[in-house]
């Protein structure tokens, strides 16, 4: 696949996976929302290239995808999806609730994915429903299959509910949850002391950095590189008031000895 290039700068590619069967789908919608925070946030940042978004409607890859299932062969269609989401910067993964879980339609996409395919790959997961009661869906069974493989799951999941639709609270939660996926793509790339630092900054989790410092000096009182440091001796606690007053503990089998020798 060919990467979309702007100044020079490599395009951060955004893929949507949305597993609406209604056309129009609010399953669809919501995926286009997320979507367009993530480029909002992403091409705020400094140095940033360009933002290109392909959605995957799966309601018209459910045949391919069924006879994948049986014969363990991609038709032309799905092959080329399964390329864009494993190919892509970052993925975002929308789904209908079914039964209090995700789609059967959406499991069986990824099921045909090598399950080794997406591993670090930046994911926000999100799903829409009628009720309210189904938002634990996103923590229960989304979160767990991306887990599973071993995916970088942003920590803003959303759930839409009907009545969801125009109000303040899910705009706020799209709004975050597209700042935090962009700023995981955005470390996809990075070098590693750059991706903690910047991980922590967009998870909300401060971290320090351990080891030593990049320029080869070593912390106080580190031992020379292949030297094993002097480890004092542990020193034992002074007894307790507790062990004072038991005194010393003879094990049972010297206490047995003791009482047959008698």
């Amino acid at each position: 696949m060919t990467t979309p290039t702007h100044g020079g700068i490599a395009a951060t590619r955004i893929v949507v996976v949305s597993a609406g069967l209604g056309s129009p789908s609010s399953t669809r919608l919501l995926g286009d929302r997320l979507a367009g925070a993530v480029v909002e946030h992403g091409q705020r940042a400094a140095g940033r290239g360009e933002f290109t978004v392909e959605v995957i409607e799966l309601r018209d890859l459910a045949v391919e995808i069924a006879h994948n299932l049986l014969t363990g062969f991609p038709g032309p269609k799905l092959a080329a999806a399964v390329e864009s989401v494993t190919g892509a910067d970052g993925l975002i993964a929308v789904t209908p609730v079914f039964s209090a879980s995700y789609s059967g339609l959406f499991k069986s996409f990824f099921d045909v994915l090598d399950p080794e395919s997406l591993t670090g790959k930046p994911v926000l997961i999100a799903a829409t429903g009628g009720t309210p009661r189904h938002s634990l869906v996103l923590e229960h069974a989304m979160r767990p299959l991306f887990a599973h493989l071993r995916t970088v799951v942003a920590p803003t999941a959303v759930y839409a509910a009907s009545q969801d639709w125009g109000a303040d609270g899910l705009e706020e939660r799209i709004d975050r949850a597209g700042r935090e996926l962009a700023s995981l793509t955005a470390l996809s790339g990075a070098e590693p002391g750059q991706r903690e630092r910047g991980a922590a900054a967009a998870t909300g989790v401060v971290a320090t950095e351990a080891g030593a410092p990049s320029d080869g000096a070593r912390p106080s009182g580190a031992a020379p590189d292949g030297d094993v440091p002097d480890i004092p001796e542990p020193v034992p606690p002074a007894p307790g008031p507790e062990q004072a007053f038991l005194g010393e503990v003879v094990p049972f089998a010297e206490q047995l000895a003791a009482l047959r020798a008698g």
